[in-house]
């Protein structure tokens, strides 16, 4: 009798086993498809940040704002005192 009982308590735990390795199974295989989700989602914003930031588009977006794309090179401020030098 304490065979069948221990052969009886060993199907239940290799039951188990099976459903809880179905369960991770699928688990795994959820967050690898949101992972492969989250991917695109970044590649996409990567290139919309990439092609707004590009200076001809940056003239478009501010140009309702009033501002213009400088025509001439900024100019550069020298200190003529001389105090700042290293």
């Amino acid at each position: 009798m304490p065979y069948f009982l221990f052969l009886a308590v060993l199907a239940i735990v290799y039951i188990a086993n099976g459903h809880y390795a179905d369960n991770t199974v699928r688990n795994i295989n959820k967050v690898n498809h949101e992972l492969k989700e989250f991917q695109y989602e970044y590649n996409y914003l990567k290139g919309q940040v990439m092609f707004r930031s590009k200076q001809s588009e940056m003239a478009k977006a501010v140009e309702p704002l009033g501002l213009k794309e400088l025509r001439v090179p900024p100019a550069m401020l020298v200190d003529s005192t001389g105090e700042n030098e290293k």
